[in-house]
């Protein structure tokens, strides 16, 4: 793939998200504390969703099945919002059952703060920038990712497509938008993120979605499930993020991937990228040591783009495959900045509040 943007550092504070709902395939583990299940053939993983296929066609369920063929380790997988997976660990400490947490920032930084994590650098890891990954071997991005916007190609194709964020008060949207909700969601709290930094700060960008959300159909739990209302046309356009957007894709025509921009400015957007880390007291540590260094193999890695829509976080994987040209097009041209994600991290709550006090939700 070709050179990404340069990446510029902006202090942002914004909240972080917390998504309800799990799918669990397999049954866990009984006890962390249990010998027997030390040495059991299996490593459970708590994930955020995204990379596993709708038909069994995903990044996970090929890597999951390899992994399983290579090793003899089945894979449990636990799947649901980021903030969710490291707040189930948190209430499970005392019984640890997950032996990996995958998710996105700032929740991995929080998983970290709260004593879940164990440094381990996987095997690969010293093709990971610095940015994507902890200096003390806590966690390290398995995919990178960036956060993005869809809309419907088909109601808004050719001049019609949307490209800045004024455009998105116009009447003509009224019903016809919603982002998943800040608080819930962990793209709804990218939303934030990207609406402080795109309008200079939180009093700016809380006056904009106030006046935003007078369009907005309402809250949403779920970014994943808002693609199929946009391919539809019952939207016109939401939120999302480049690799799941990308992978819905390829069954939903009418998606489009944009990145909104100030009047005048050019679009911006920021990496998201799926972050692993070995649990403290794991069940199956010598196991999941294995599961992440399979995560960031040259085989697995090359995955990525190929089978999963994403972009391979060893920067030395040069994947040459139709999806990943078709990715760096898509954000060819867009300016990356990297939010303050420790900044971000200690300053939540009240974050969230200013977002439901500006809009009254």
């Amino acid at each position: 793939m070709s050179r990404l943007p340069r990446h510029s550092r902006v202090p942002v504070r914004a909240l972080a998200a917390v998504s309800g709902g799990l799918v669990l395939a397999g049954t866990l583990t009984a006890c962390g504390g249990d010998s027997a299940a030390s040495d059991a053939k299996v490593v459970t993983v708590y994930s955020a969703d995204g990379l596993k296929g709708e038909n069994g066609d995903g990044w996970y369920d090929t890597v999951f099945k390899d992994f399983e063929k290579k090793t003899g380790i089945k894979v449990k997988y636990v799947e649901g919002g980021s903030g969710e997976m490291v707040q189930r660990a948190v209430r499970e400490k005392s019984n640890t059952q997950a032996d990996v947490i995958i998710t996105l920032p700032p929740f991995i930084q929080q998983a970290d703060e709260k004593g879940l994590l164990k440094a381990y650098e996987p095997k690969g890891s010293e093709q990971v920038d610095g940015a994507n990954k902890a200096p003390d071997g806590k966690w390290t991005s398995v995919v990178n990712n960036y956060f993005g916007f869809i809309y419907n190609k088909k109601e808004l194709g050719g001049s019609k497509a949307p490209r800045t964020w004024d455009e998105l008060t116009d009447d003509s949207y009224k019903n016809k938008l919603q982002y998943s909700t800040p608080g819930v969601a962990g793209d709804g709290t990218a939303v934030l993120i990207k609406a402080m930094h795109d309008f200079g700060g939180k009093e700016p960008a809380m006056k904009y979605l106030e006046k935003l959300q007078s369009n907005n159909v309402g809250p949403s739990a779920s970014t994943g499930k808002l693609a199929p209302k946009v391919d539809k046309g019952e939207l016109l356009v939401a939120n999302g993020d480049v690799q799941m957007n990308y992978a819905q894709s390829k069954d939903m025509p009418n998606l489009g991937i944009w990145f909104p921009a100030k009047q005048g400015k050019k679009p911006t957007t920021f990496a998201l990228p799926y972050a692993a880390g070995l649990v403290n007291k794991a069940p199956h540590d010598a196991n999941a040591r294995k599961f992440l260094d399979y995560l960031l193999s040259r085989k697995a890695q090359q995955q990525v783009s190929e089978i999963g829509g994403g972009f391979a976080a060893r920067k030395d994987i040069k994947a040459t495959d139709a999806n990943a040209i078709a990715l760096d097009k898509i954000i060819d041209g867009v300016e990356v900045f990297e939010p303050d994600w420790a900044d971000i991290s200690e300053n939540l709550k009240s974050y969230v509040e200013d977002w439901k006090s500006a809009t009254g939700s």
